[in-house]
């Protein structure tokens, strides 16, 4: 319990420092815009960068706990795209910001301190692989999906075209594929390039966090809250349910293995989301509202399944 709340308040703590901010006018109107986009372009890529760097590629690949980590995304995934489809029905990119609002854990910014805090740092191994298959995997497929809706009616290879290059100009999933690649040749990171990123790498969390606060101000909070009540619900109680049954009773992980993957199914919407979710124009409010909302309510679920797993 006192593990959830060393993150949960200082993460939702962070958020309301950004919302006062603009209360008080002690920020312009394009700040958000403009942390987004130091967030996007300057802070996260050198994070994903060194966190793939340092990891060996046999360690990132466990395959069951991945199995089970995926089927728990991929069923939410589909179950919050048809409630869209159905009740908040829209463009395709937005249904696809959706199923990330029901389905990206927060497995950077809370996943990480969190398990420091419950098993200590060398047990974090769990929490860098979710991380990096949200920052590399999850990221990459999104943008693959927006950028194939913005460029329906094209011609196919024009569309092609163009989903390549985005992809190329992202600097989220280039900095994980040149990761990917010094840990694959296992090429040392220069230490002042390993600093450099260790340090811009940090302010990452807290300006996500901070931008998504001061986003929030003077928008109306009641605002598609049904919607936001849904993809709440699918993300910390469907979500982690569903992963459970996969990797407790069908694959029998390994029990610390099996508690980690519920443990990142069970974080609420992270940061990154409303970073893509604000790039493109898409989903922003109630991306924000979600992000919101689930990180209020996980400080109960998650200690549930904290307390499940006869962590302190």
């Amino acid at each position: 319990m006192q593990a959830v709340f060393n993150v949960a308040l200082p993460v939702f703590g962070i958020m309301f420092a950004g919302y006062m901010s603009g209360r008080l006018g002690l920020l312009g109107e394009s700040a958000s815009q403009a942390l987004n986009n130091f967030v996007y372009y300057f802070a996260l890529p050198p994070l994903l960068f060194l966190s793939m760097a340092q990891v060996p590629l046999e360690q990132i690949f466990n395959w069951p706990y991945l199995a089970a980590y995926t089927g728990g995304v991929l069923a939410v995934f589909a179950a919050a795209m048809i409630a869209g489809l159905i009740l908040f029905p829209g463009r395709p990119a937005l249904h696809c910001m959706q199923g990330m609002a029901a389905t990206f854990s927060n497995t950077g910014y809370m996943g990480v301190p969190l398990f420091i805090a419950a098993f200590g740092e060398q047990m974090l191994l769990p929490a860098l692989i979710a991380t990096v298959y949200n920052g590399a995997l999850v990221v990459g497929v999104m943008v693959v999906l927006i950028e194939l809706d913005m460029k329906a009616g094209s011609r196919p290879l024009l569309i092609l075209r163009g989903v390549v290059v985005a992809i190329a100009k992202n600097p989220l999933v280039m900095s994980t594929v040149i990761g990917i690649l010094f840990s694959a040749w296992q090429i040392a990171v220069p230490v002042p390039i390993e600093n450099f990123s260790k340090i811009l790498g940090a302010a990452a969390g807290p300006a996500a966090l901070f931008s998504m606060g001061l986003f929030l101000y003077g928008k109306p909070m009641t605002a598609g809250l049904g919607e936001v009540g849904i993809m709440t619900f699918l993300k910390l109680i469907a979500q982690p349910l569903i992963t459970w049954w996969l990797a407790v009773p069908v694959m029998n992980l390994d029990p610390f293995w099996a508690a980690s993957a519920v443990i990142m199914a069970a974080l609420p919407t992270g940061g990154l989301a409303f970073v893509l979710s604000l790039r493109y124009g898409i989903y922003t409010q109630r991306m924000s509202g979600t992000i919101l909302m689930s990180t209020v309510l996980s400080v109960v679920t998650v200690s549930f399944v904290l307390v499940y797993f006869g962590i302190e």
